[in-house]
């Protein structure tokens, strides 16, 4: 008995949040478009939870932000969408821009790829992958370092928090070419505006290159990073000239796809 009393009782903190997450969940699940504002009792019978805890839970939710309440009936919270807005604006960039991503995997043969920041890191989270048989892979999920690579340049030269962020962090040499300064960033960061575009050999590893372009929102703010990443021996800075404008234009269409007019253009 005595272990079994010492068993709940280390169990008893672990399991309790769990537990009210999944009546909270549970709750939540009651939403649907068929059925977007239920009363308090259509959401007791769909859950099966007692009427006095369903009463708590939904009432502390109500207070939270979680749901509104409109007479007897509930609807899910602004606080909630709000929390949500991030990840559905990332899924909505994502879902817009793919066919940008394949147009532009079709006119170069090269792999196109779309890149969010997160401090000093960007994340690729779409890919159009190359048909050619020698390739660099790149995968929806990894992570690499804004200072080496062409689509930290855009990063660092439309997103002004992604300087904030690569302040104060080491620049890491991988390569010989991996700029390791401030006025070398700067620089390419300048031509970087100046271009549209930019375009990195070895800079992270030796044998990959990749050009890339911005991409912007409906409020002119950056969205993404969109480009090309490649392999060395069959892309050269030669290259540049005729892919560049491609990519650029590329970034031009999928900001277009997400509302954003160019002041420049009438």
């Amino acid at each position: 008995m005595a272990g079994g009393s010492a068993a709940a009782k280390e169990q008893g903190p672990r399991s309790t949040p769990i537990l009210v997450l999944r009546k909270v969940s549970e709750i939540l699940n009651c939403f649907s478009i068929e059925s977007p504002e239920p009363t308090l009792q259509q959401i007791a019978r769909t859950t099966g939870l007692p009427a006095s805890t369903c009463q708590r839970l939904v009432q502390n939710m109500v207070h939270e932000g979680f749901l509104d309440r409109d007479g007897d009936r509930y609807r899910i919270g602004l606080r909630l969408v709000q929390w949500a807005a991030p990840g559905t604006l990332g899924l909505d960039v994502v879902r817009l821009v793919r066919p940008v991503l394949h147009e532009l995997r079709d006119t170069t043969g090269e792999t196109a790829c779309l890149y969010m920041r997160d401090g000093a890191f960007r994340t690729v989270v779409a890919v159009a992958e190359t048909r050619h048989v020698v390739m660099r892979p790149f995968l929806v999920g990894q992570v690499m370092p804004i200072h080496a690579g062409a689509p930290g340049k855009i990063f660092l030269t439309f997103d002004p928090g992604a300087r904030e962020a690569l302040l104060g962090t080491d620049l890491t040499r991988f390569t010989p070419s991996t700029p390791v300064s401030w006025a070398q960033l700067d620089e390419q960061a300048e031509l970087a505006r100046k271009q549209g575009f930019f375009a990195a050999f070895g800079e992270r590893n030796s044998d990959v290159g990749s050009i890339s372009a911005p991409v912007f929102r409906y409020d002119g703010e950056l969205a993404a990073v969109l480009g090309l990443g490649f392999p060395i021996q069959r892309i050269s800075s030669d290259d540049v000239p005729r892919l560049g404008p491609l990519v650029a234009a590329a970034g031009k269409a999928a900001s277009a796809a997400l509302g954003y007019r160019d002041p420049g253009q009438n």
